[in-house]
């Protein structure tokens, strides 16, 4: 195909454009609270390179969109990280690392102190087993969560609007239903 110089034009539903717009640019708050931070670490430097993706660690829960949650959570924690993930502006993703913040790890079994999961807390997105889950494995949980958000439909508030077919669709019925 000869090149020209002329521009296309692209068409797409504004939900699309959101959607691509979000899921190219995920800003995780990076919360490691044991081993499974070593890894995440691991992921963020030079050679897997997380920011060719457009993943792009903040320090500020204001600023973050995804909370990643690595590592063993005991029930002191777990105040911090609830008041954190609050803090997060909408919409907001939460990636469990590890077995120990997936379901309380080898230490549940035996300790009082450790929380049988991070979901007990805050809802979690995507879960990445492993003990410690190698960088690749967290990689591809920011594959996963990139594919729900390229399905969710953010003008409508996530919710599905059903006309019925024997009455004509009024304006109040694009708003999303409670």
């Amino acid at each position: 195909m000869e090149k020209t110089g002329d521009t296309g034009v692209i068409l797409l539903r504004s939900e699309e454009l959101l959607n691509w717009s979000r899921e190219k640019s995920l800003w995780p708050l990076t919360f490691g609270l044991a081993c499974c931070a070593i890894e995440m670490m691991g992921a963020m430097a030079s050679n897997y390179d997380l920011e060719r993706f457009g993943i792009f660690p903040r320090p500020s829960p204001r600023q973050a969109d995804i909370m990643i949650v690595s590592g063993t959570v005991t029930y002191k924690m777990a105040d911090r990280i609830r008041r954190l993930y609050e803090q997060m502006a909408e919409p907001r993703y939460v990636i469990s690392m590890g077995s120990c913040s997936n379901c309380g790890g080898p230490y549940w079994q035996h300790g009082y102190h450790v929380v049988k999961g991070v979901d007990r807390i805050i809802p979690v997105d995507v879960y990445v087993p492993g003990c410690p889950p190698r960088p690749e494995a967290l990689i591809d949980g920011f594959l996963k969560l990139q594919e729900k958000i390229r399905t969710e439909h953010p003008l409508l508030g996530n919710k599905e609007i059903v006309l019925s077919d024997d009455k004509p669709a009024e304006p109040d019925d694009f708003l999303p239903r409670a």
